[in-house]
């Protein structure tokens, strides 16, 4: 697409395409404990185990491929990048929901590892339309819309799952392949020509990234405090739904129903509140006020046993939103315009090893506490995890030393 891109249309399309991720993702959680017993006969433990190993399989590859989707990104541009993604994300929910046996759930969880990091080329095209100002206001709208998204989709998950374990997935694999047709139209380049980089085979893997982006001040500490909070919050997705049955015997509705709460009160938090409380307080104050209201949730989660406290700590956990957009404006102003998408790469790449090492840190604790061979029961042993590495993360912060931006063109 030719001529100056707009910043409208492409801050549109990308805050869509976050909303539609998040969709997808949630719409899928409260069956997928369902789907993985009906294909495995096993129990609600056993399939605990393999739901961490599916998210360890996807951890792994998008580990790999982070760095290659945000370098690609900063050499072609976001457009072509970011479209590719969400095609093969339309074709990796139809995998999954066709999957006939554990197998192709493994096959699909390996497709949306190389596909589903959409996350980043689209994050690295709002860097390329904000202002380092403006910057962690915009990822805390942007971040919003996944907030909305996981309203929705746990709620949906959970109606269509009253049909079938399968539909969601279905209504996923519709949803990323409109949001495709959608961009195909009114998506523009944010990233001229001028301002890409050459494309260096040695910097598209995460080594190589890290060892590029640690040449910017006092952002390696930031990138180790990201990855503390990645495997913190890892709890969500890899536990939730088992904690709930686990804990509660919430059915598949309850569970989309309190995911739903959740994103709702996440995506307030982001609309309203993180552009003021970054303003008043500064991004570093933001970061520490959203891990210590993650840090009491997950410390109330692990010792409840009641739902309606667990509602109530869904409002507390809300204010955790304050970290994703604080923290990577933070690391965005540090580093130079034609690095934003390989920065986006690598910290794609720094939540994909929060995911690797969470099946093991979170999903064992759970299928281990929960299970035949425990010396007592205790469902809520991953949360006593995340509250350790959420601890580690906010000290981090608080050593990290202040850094001046770097001086980068304003976008066009």
């Amino acid at each position: 697409m030719n001529g100056r891109p707009s910043s409208a249309s492409a801050a549109r399309f990308v805050a869509a395409t976050i909303f539609i991720d998040a969709i997808g993702f949630g719409i899928i959680m409260p069956v997928l404990p369902t789907l993985i017993m009906k294909l495995d006969h096993g129990t609600l433990s056993e399939a605990t185990r393999i739901g961490g190993w599916l998210w360890q399989t996807y951890a792994v590859v998008q580990f790999v491929c982070g760095p290659l989707i945000g370098g690609l990104g900063d050499r072609f541009g976001r457009r072509k990048v970011l479209l590719g993604s969400l095609g093969g994300m339309a074709l990796d929910y139809l995998v999954l929901g066709f999957s006939p046996s554990i197998g192709w759930l493994f096959l699909g969880r390996f497709l949306a590892g190389i596909f589903g990091a959409s996350y980043a080329p689209a994050m690295a095209a709002l860097a390329d339309i904000s202002s380092a100002e403006d910057r962690a206001k915009a990822f805390g709208q942007i971040s919003a819309a996944f907030g909305i998204g996981f309203v929705v989709g746990p709620a949906l998950g959970g109606l269509l799952g009253g049909i079938g374990p399968r539909w969601p997935f279905y209504a996923a694999a519709a949803l990323a392949a409109l949001n495709f047709v959608y961009g195909l139209t009114v998506f523009p380049e944010t990233l001229p020509p001028e301002r890409r980089r050459t494309l260096e085979l040695k910097r598209l893997n995460p080594l190589g990234a890290l060892k590029a982006i640690g040449h910017a001040p006092a952002v390696l500490p930031l990138v180790a405090a990201y990855f503390f909070w990645q495997l913190a919050v890892m709890v969500y997705p890899v536990t939730w739904a088992y904690y709930a049955i686990a804990s509660f015997g919430w059915s598949s509705g309850v569970i989309g129903l309190s995911l739903a709460v959740s994103g709702l009160g996440m995506a307030t938090v982001q609309m309203l509140l993180v552009g003021r409380i970054v303003k008043r307080f500064g991004e570093r104050r933001a970061v520490m006020i959203g891990l210590t209201a993650a840090c009491l949730a997950f410390a109330g989660y692990a010792l409840t046993r009641s739902t309606a406290i667990v509602f109530c700590l869904l409002a507390v956990s809300a204010f955790q939103s304050l970290v994703q957009p604080s923290l990577m404006a933070m690391m965005s102003k540090r580093v130079a315009a034609d690095q934003q998408g390989e920065l986006q790469g690598l910290n794609a790449s720094v939540g994909a090893l929060g995911a690797i090492l969470a099946p093991f840190m979170l999903a064992q604790p759970l299928a281990w506490f929960t299970g035949p061979h425990a010396p007592f029961y205790f469902p809520g042993a991953a949360f006593v995890v995340s509250v350790m590495t959420g601890l580690t993360a906010m000290a981090i912060i608080a050593a990290t030393p202040r850094a001046e931006p770097q001086t980068a063109p304003e976008p066009a």
